[in-house]
């Protein structure tokens, strides 16, 4: 064999193998896109680069992994589906309290099905790997929750943060607690009847 047809050879050989590369790290990357839909996104944005975020996503593959998740019994499902309903119809007088217990009820729901509850970054975290497509409904209510508990959350904000909280809730639940209808707001004006709501 001549050195023209070695180096022809090793150069085929480098090719192949770094197609070969190229290829096991988009299907990698695929993946991790399918299951983490919207927070690959959002970790990739707050990492300094794909490579670093595609290693912090692995990383809450594998902790998940040591988890041990329960499913709700049946009765445990009505139970909590009662909670959410109960905590719906009392919004319409207290909305900031309501906020908090629904945040509360959460994070309940949270750890009965074996999630840890302790640091919110941790939460997410964990929740990411089978509820990422939720989780931007869970931070936007916790932070409205936060405002809420300094003064700063206007009624609408309670309410939109009551529907966030709502759609990480059905997710672990594994239903819609009590159909799609948001909290209602207490209107001021008499002459604002139901109808108009």
């Amino acid at each position: 064999m001549s050195p023209t047809q070695v180096i022809v050879i090793v150069l085929v050989v480098l090719v192949i193998a770094a197609l070969v590369v190229a290829g096991r790290a988009y299907a990698r990357r695929r993946a991790l896109r399918s299951r983490f839909g919207p927070e690959y996104d959002h970790v990739v944005a707050e990492q300094d680069n794909r490579s670093a975020a595609e290693r912090e996503l692995r990383d809450r593959e594998r902790r998940h992994a040591e988890l041990t998740l329960t499913p709700l019994s049946p009765e445990g499902r009505a139970r909590y589906a009662a909670a959410w309903e109960e905590l719906q119809v009392r919004f319409i007088d207290s909305p900031a309290e309501t906020v908090g217990d629904a945040d509360a009820l959460v994070t309940r729901l949270i750890a009965e099905r074996g999630y840890p509850t302790g640091d919110f970054s941790d939460q997410i975290a964990h929740l990411s790997v089978d509820h990422a497509r939720t989780l931007t409904h869970y931070r936007d209510a916790h932070e409205i929750h936060l405002r809420n508990s300094r003064g700063e959350a206007s009624t609408e904000e309670l309410r939109q943060a009551v529907v966030h909280y709502r759609a990480l809730f059905a997710d672990l639940l594994g239903e819609e607690p009590v159909g799609n209808r948001p909290p209602e707001q207490r209107h001021p004006d008499p002459s604002h009847d139901a109808t108009s709501r």
